[in-house]
Formats: C-alpha cells, sequence, structure tokens
C-alpha cells in the first residue's frame, strides 16, 4: 500500500509535466506562427520577388489561393500550419529557392551541435567542479579566484572572447585557422579532414565555453555556499562525519538543485547554437543560418529555426523537472 501511495503522487506529477509540455509546444507553435504574420509584407510576394518572369495579378492571386494564403488567418492558416508542422514540413527557403527548411536545418544542425555541444560538456565539467569547491572553501585562494575570474568571463559578451581569441591565437601567432570549419580541399571523412576539422573547432569552442565557465561557477558556487549554513550541515558535522562524507551525502545532491536547471537550460540553446560566435568563425551552423535568413528576410528558416529553439527549451525544462524528482523526494 505504500508503494501504491507514493506511485500515485509521482505518476500525477510527471502526466501534469507532460501536459504542461504539450500545452507551451501547442502555445510555441502557435505563437511562432502569429510572430511571422504580423511582419509587413505578403509572404507571396516575398516568395516570389528573385522570380526572373514577370507575374501578373492574376497570377498572383491564384498562387495565393494554391498556397492557401486567401483563407481566413484563424482558425484555417493557424490549423493548417500546426498539420503540417507536426508532420515536419516547414515549408521552403525564399533565399535558398526549391530548398525544404527542414532539410536547410538538419544540414546546419549537426556543426551546431559540434561546437556548442562540445563546449558545454567542457563547461559542465570544469565550471560546475570549481564552482562547488570554490563554494565549499569559502574565503579561500582558490574562491577568490575563481570568483573574480567567472565574473569576468560572465559579463563579456562571447562574440568579444571569439574576436579576441581569432586576433591573439590565428591573426599573430597562427595556431589555429580562425574562419570556417575546415580547409579548402579537405577530402570530408579522411583522418585529415577530421583532425583539420578539430583543428578549426578549438577557438569557437573556447570562446563559448568560457562565457558558459563563468555562468557555472557563478550558480555553483552560490548554491553550494547557501549549502553548507543549512542546519543538518551543521548537525552532519556534530555527528562526527568527514568533509567527504558531508560533501557527498549531503551538500552535493542539494547544491546541485540549481545547477541542474541552468544546465538544462543551456543544453536547451545547443540547437539554436551561439549565433554572435557562429558569426565571427563564420561556423556552418545554425547560428551561421539565422544570419543568412535574417539577412535576407526568410521568414520560414526563421520561423522553423525559432520553433526549433522554442521546442528544445521546453523539452530542456522537461527533463529539468524530471531530474528534481530524482535529487529532492520533497517534490515528488
Amino acid at each position: 500500500m505504500a508503494g501504491n501511495g507514493h506511485g500515485g503522487p509521482t505518476s500525477r506529477r510527471i502526466g501534469s509535466i507532460l501536459i504542461r509540455a504539450i500545452t507551451t509546444l501547442l502555445m510555441v507553435a502557435t505563437l511562432n506562427f502569429i510572430l511571422f504574420r504580423v511582419i509587413p509584407g505578403d509572404p507571396a510576394s516575398l516568395l516570389l520577388g528573385g522570380a526572373r518572369v514577370s507575374i501578373t495579378a492574376g497570377q498572383m492571386e491564384d498562387l495565393r489561393q494554391e498556397w492557401g494564403l486567401d483563407q481566413p488567418l484563424f482558425p484555417n492558416q493557424v490549423l493548417d500550419y500546426l498539420s503540417a508542422t507536426l508532420r515536419g514540413d516547414f515549408g521552403y527557403s525564399f533565399k535558398f529557392r526549391g530548398r525544404h527548411v527542414a532539410d536547410l536545418i538538419l544540414e546546419r544542425l549537426p556543426a551546431t551541435i559540434a561546437l556548442v555541444g562540445l563546449a558545454q560538456l567542457i563547461a559542465i565539467l570544469c565550471g560546475v567542479m570549481l564552482g562547488l569547491y570554490a563554494g565549499w572553501r569559502r574565503g579561500g585562494a582558490v574562491d577568490h579566484i575563481a570568483t573574480s575570474a567567472s565574473l569576468a568571463l560572465y559579463s563579456t559578451p562571447s562574440f568579444w572572447l571569439g574576436m579576441l581569441l581569432v586576433v591573439i591565437f590565428s591573426t599573430s601567432l597562427g595556431w589555429f585557422p580562425g574562419y570556417g570549419a575546415y580547409s579548402p580541399g579537405a577530402i570530408i571523412g579522411s583522418i585529415d579532414w577530421l583532425l583539420d576539422y578539430l583543428r578549426h573547432l578549438v577557438l569557437p569552442v573556447t570562446a563559448v565555453a568560457l562565457g558558459l565557465i563563468g555562468q557555472y561557477v557563478v550558480v555553483a558556487r552560490a548554491a553550494m555556499s547557501d549549502v553548507v549554513t543549512e542546519d543538518y550541515m551543521v548537525t552532519a558535522r556534530a555527528k562526527g562525519l568527514t568533509n567527504g562524507q558531508m560533501l557527498m551525502r549531503h551538500a552535493f545532491r542539494n547544491a546541485m538543485l540549481p545547477v541542474v536547471t541552468l544546465i538544462t537550460l543551456n543544453l536547451g540553446y545547443v540547437v539554436a547554437g551561439a549565433i554572435t560566435v557562429e558569426a565571427v568563425f563564420a561556423w556552418p551552423g545554425i547560428g551561421g543560418l539565422t544570419v543568412e535568413a535574417l539577412n535576407a528576410r526568410d521568414y520560414p528558416v526563421l520561423q522553423g529555426v525559432f520553433l526549433l529553439l522554442g521546442v528544445s527549451i521546453v523539452l530542456a525544462n522537461l527533463v529539468a523537472d524530471l531530474a528534481y524528482g530524482l535529487l529532492d523526494p520533497r517534490v515528488r
């Protein structure tokens, strides 16, 4: 009976989290549709803006009917958009004529995941551990140095760090390339290409990771600093537990709650990429695609990228809510 009583609230909590996530996804998709419909300009005119032949008013109206643009915005076009989105059909790009938006995003996604995913991994391993140690040893030399450096990195724009890295390590020293993902003439799939790709990754990954490390150190240190002053930590010390036992049994799990939130939210941004950093290094990822779409007013691509970002953030929050139940039994 006790197991059923415990499982009931847990099941209801998970169900509530899933319902909230699905509702939020529908709201994100609907808002994404509305956002790009209130922008001035006719979608049909934009889509045909680069046509080499003249389009008469009658032909334009026929195309509007064919594309469903003559239908009422609500509910016809909204329902059509949601239905197409569920099928993975994000429409066609204005700039890259004849290309599906989904194909463009999938084409650029691996480069962004390689860049931001690797930067996140480095930042989590370095930043969280350093922040937890600084909070555990408050007032020490490591705490002062880590906090000062982290605040400086946290307040520094990633694109400025990127430009600084290019000037120092690419232009001046020539240690690493500062442009693109691989050198011209590289044979894709070969060992030389892989090594060249990794060399191109070094500077952009460093630029993104430095900013993220600053965030993780600040949050992890603050969380650990709050935990070590709690009454249960004083009680644990009075019971004769060693520092290692206190850290692993009590401090670490409780200090990780706000850190998990930050990690999952940042992981949600992996698919969107570091747009400014990708622009600095001309990295061929989602961020570079977004900049190209903005310059060309390619609304279908922007709509697809923003939807992808919204979905990733919602899913990241879903993971954070579920992880909370594992870390803290009180929220189950």
